[in-house]
């Protein structure tokens, strides 16, 4: 236990990460408290308190991540809120606010009810991937792996612009390529966005679209290599995800030029 604190004083505390592990926190609970509570409402169990709604207006959880999002950004520019103990609240409110934000993302993308369908999965990716990048900035990555450039003189600033527009290019090309976690990741750990660089292009990113030939070769083994993951890895982490956040059951919207128009008195977006 003495160790624990230890560690929690050195890598935490003494480097002034107090207040980003404070957001992980919060991130992170939110999410799983706010998963299970939406297991619960669609499991319709009747003690458990259901969705929050105003007249005939369902009010999702995003509403209230904005909120929260909006205020601790507001106050963490206020002078108090540099302050301890402020700023490990205002982290924790702000990684409140965001995982009720990318819970939903995928309402936001796709302006429409999608949590329960194959899109809804978007949410989970987007809520893994953000816990990362914070977990990341908590154990002291920097962007474009600047933690390990000096400053200090003319030579220095030199290769902080050079590892920057490098790594960024990197990065770019990456998430060009539909490698969108290498490419994400990569923001914190260069070697992950040169490999998401120098790996074939998933089939239905904008690279493939411009330099994949069709039929050529490279565009029939990026075609077969994703299929090849779609039946592999991604079935994976479907199941991994599911156990978690639970498992979509409604199909994928069909698509259409015109807007489906809500029945009378219901909220398109209401679950």
């Amino acid at each position: 236990m003495i160790a624990v604190a230890d560690l929690y004083m050195t890598q935490i505390v003494n480097p002034g990460k107090q207040g980003l592990f404070f957001l992980l926190l919060g991130f992170i609970l939110t999410f799983l408290f706010i998963r299970f509570s939406v297991r619960m409402i669609r499991a319709g169990v009747s003690w458990w308190p259901g969705n929050i709604s105003s007249g005939d207006v369902h009010v999702h959880h995003v509403v209230f991540g904005t909120v929260a999002m909006f205020v601790a950004g507001l106050l963490a520019f206020a002078p108090a809120g540099w302050e301890s103990p402020w700023w490990e609240i205002l982290g924790a409110l702000f990684g409140i606010g965001a995982a009720l934000v990318l819970d939903e993302f995928a309402l936001i993308l796709h302006l429409e009810d999608v949590y329960w369908s194959e899109q809804g999965r978007k949410s989970v990716d987007a809520v893994v991937l953000a816990a990362a990048v914070i977990g990341l900035l908590t154990l002291g990555a920097l962007p474009f792996g600047l933690d390990s450039v000096g400053t200090a003189d003319t030579a220095g600033r030199w290769a902080f612009i050079v590892t920057i527009v490098s790594n960024g290019l990197l990065v770019a090309v990456a998430l060009l390529k539909g490698r969108v976690w290498l490419g994400v990741l990569g923001l914190l750990v260069p070697l992950l966005a040169l490999i998401g660089a120098l790996r074939l292009a998933k089939p239905t990113s904008p690279w493939a679209h411009w330099r994949y030939r069709p039929g050529s070769r490279k565009s029939a083994k990026a075609t077969d290599r994703a299929l090849r993951h779609e039946a592999h890895w991604v079935q994976l982490k479907h199941r991994a995800f599911d156990a978690v956040a639970g498992r979509p059951s409604a199909p994928l919207p069909i698509e259409s030029d015109e807007p489906a128009a809500p029945p009378p008195g219901r909220d398109p977006l209401a679950r």
